[in-house]
């Protein structure tokens, strides 16, 4: 179908955005139009499911590698909850385009389900490592105060709230900013 189309049409610009989206370069998701069932075959709707279960999956696994690299840094409980607080800003912009409006409700819906169900299990996965730091040895009280802390800074809370512009979040998955350090 996208012969029709000069530019490739709707779903090349979708796989656009996807392909830059995903490898973290500037893409916005407000300019992509939207898609709707009919418009496509069953092949054409399977491959851009893939493009778009794809960029979901690379956006994960980078965020999470930059949360627990973020989080082995931190010296203390302030700092471990700053990178739980900021890391809920990257699984916005993840679910965002899970659930985004171009999207047929069907898709959304699987979308959006597949993406919480990654954030339920890595919040399960920060409370079985804290457990295991008990059994390794750890001073019980260092690891309740991190567990109060990790439940205060939920990465949970993102499939209930929207982030209301905290000008301390980032996405940890995005590029590094620069950071001026006195001497």
């Amino acid at each position: 179908m996208s012969g029709l189309w000069g530019d490739g049409g709707p779903y090349q610009a979708w796989v656009g955005f996807l392909r830059r989206w995903a490898a973290l370069e500037p893409a916005d998701p407000g300019v992509l139009p939207a898609l709707a069932e009919e418009q496509y075959d069953g092949d054409t709707w399977a491959r851009l499911t893939e493009h778009l279960t794809s960029a979901l999956n690379t956006r994960l696994v980078a965020w999470a590698e930059h949360l627990v690299r973020a989080l082995n840094e931190s010296r203390d409980d302030f700092s471990w909850g700053r990178e739980l607080a900021q890391a809920r800003t990257g699984l916005h912009s993840i679910r965002g385009l899970a659930a985004h409006p171009g999207l047929p409700e069907s898709l959304r819906t699987r979308l959006t389900e597949l993406v919480d169900n990654q954030i339920t299990e890595v919040q399960a996965q920060l409370e079985r490592n804290l457990d295991a730091e008990i059994r390794r040895g750890t001073d019980p009280r260092l690891v309740e105060r991190r567990r109060r802390t990790l439940r205060d800074n939920a990465l949970t809370a993102t499939l209930t709230v929207r982030p209301a512009g905290d000008a301390w979040s980032y996405d940890p998955a995005a590029p590094p900013r620069r950071r001026i350090v006195p001497d």
